[in-house]
């Protein structure tokens, strides 16, 4: 059976499959982290929401200066990482305006090169995950790159391989929350019940992302497993970007 992911059927031209070859045959699924089967439920699988806090919103050039990372198995929070960071840069009056962070906060906290490690650990053996997860994605690959990280390992954690696609909350409320016209994380949370009484603050907004996420989760529409999970909000995702795009134009 062909599959998102799969290349080439090794079938005949009427799409049987060569007698004799069938237990030969795999299914591929890309975009997920190696260290767990496609057909592991996904709920089982440890996932690291993780929410940065910057000084503002382009990643070639602002800075990170707080990361969040809430780990989740079995529908609930099981750890909790948080990271006040000196950017190095003074922080705008707008994005403190938005966040509550100013430079006295950070003046004393380390750079991210110095917690970068630490960061790592936290993610490492986990399926990554953040609302709206390019805009996380893309400041934390940006911070590792600066900071020259090279695991002790050898081996990159799941959130920092780009074969790896993040779990992403915001792409199943846009398709299960449809017909509401916000989809801020707080709007979504309060919809769902779930509490967010400290916003824009990176553990707090990780933990609400992650309880949103197991929230949707429970919706017949969602895959149960992971492969079938990511392959879906691969195509819900593009869907979406086209209808934007659509709609812009």
């Amino acid at each position: 059976m062909k599959v998102a992911g799969h290349d080439g059927c090794g079938c005949f031209p009427t799409g049987r499959h060569y007698p004799g070859i069938a237990h030969l045959l795999s299914a591929v699924v890309r975009w997920i982290a190696e260290e767990f089967s496609a057909d592991t439920p996904w709920d089982d699988i440890p996932i690291a929401l993780l929410d940065t806090e910057t000084t503002g919103v382009d990643a070639s050039i602002d800075r990170v200066i707080e990361v969040g990372i809430v780990v989740g198995r079995g529908g609930m929070p099981i750890a909790r990482h948080n990271w006040l960071i000196n950017p190095g840069v003074p922080i705008p009056k707008e994005a403190s305006a938005i966040h509550g962070i100013f430079d006295a906060d950070v003046a004393d906290k380390p750079r991210f090169a110095e917690v970068a490690q630490e960061i790592a650990e936290a993610l490492a053996m986990s399926v990554p995950g953040a609302y709206n997860a390019n805009f996380d994605k893309n400041f934390v690959a940006m911070e590792f790159a600066r900071a020259q990280y090279k695991s002790p390992t050898g081996t990159l954690p799941p959130a920092l391989r780009k074969e790896v696609d993040w779990v992403d909350p915001l792409v199943w409320a846009r398709e299960l929350q449809r017909d509401e016209k916000s989809k801020a994380l707080g709007e979504v949370a309060a919809r769902l019940g779930i509490s967010l009484e400290n916003a824009h603050r990176a553990s707090d907004d990780a933990e609400a992302a992650l309880n949103v996420l197991y929230a949707l989760g429970k919706d017949a529409r969602v895959p149960k497993t992971y492969g079938a999970f990511v392959q879906e909000q691969r195509r819900l995702a593009e869907t979406q970007a086209d209808a934007r795009r659509r709609w812009k134009s």
